[in-house]
């Protein structure tokens, strides 16, 4: 386990393509939405959501938090925990068009959080 801890840079690059699926996710199931109603209310469940919110939480927890340890920076944190404050208030905005949005949003403030921390630790050594 501590030696998959200690991979450079694999939880960064973990938690930028869980945001990559998840950004796929959110354009395609708005695509498909719109083009096939029917099928929205199975993509649009919020268990689906939900699951794949706390998966990205525990993936930033300990990738930006292994960041911070490491470099001593905490400002990709930061910029991590806004993205992931702004995908947890999507939740709860009706689904209009507006949680899609700011869904997307809050997965690219995430994505540049996890960015920020992969160049820290790599420019540290």
């Amino acid at each position: 386990m501590t030696r998959l801890l200690r991979r450079d840079g694999f939880w960064d690059r973990a938690a930028i393509t869980l945001s990559g699926f998840c950004l796929v996710h959110c354009l395609a199931t708005a695509v498909f939405f719109a083009v096939l109603a029917s099928a929205g209310g199975a993509l649009l469940n919020p268990l689906f959501h939900e699951i794949g919110l706390l998966i990205a939480i525990v993936l930033g927890f300990i990738a930006l938090g292994k960041g911070v340890i490491e470099h001593g920076f905490i400002m990709p944190a930061a910029v991590g925990a806004l993205g992931l404050g702004v995908m947890m208030g999507a939740l709860s905005l009706a689904h209009d068009g507006s949680e899609v949005f700011f869904t997307i949003l809050g997965v690219g403030i995430l994505a540049l959080g996890h960015d920020l921390n992969y160049r820290a630790t790599h420019s540290v050594r």
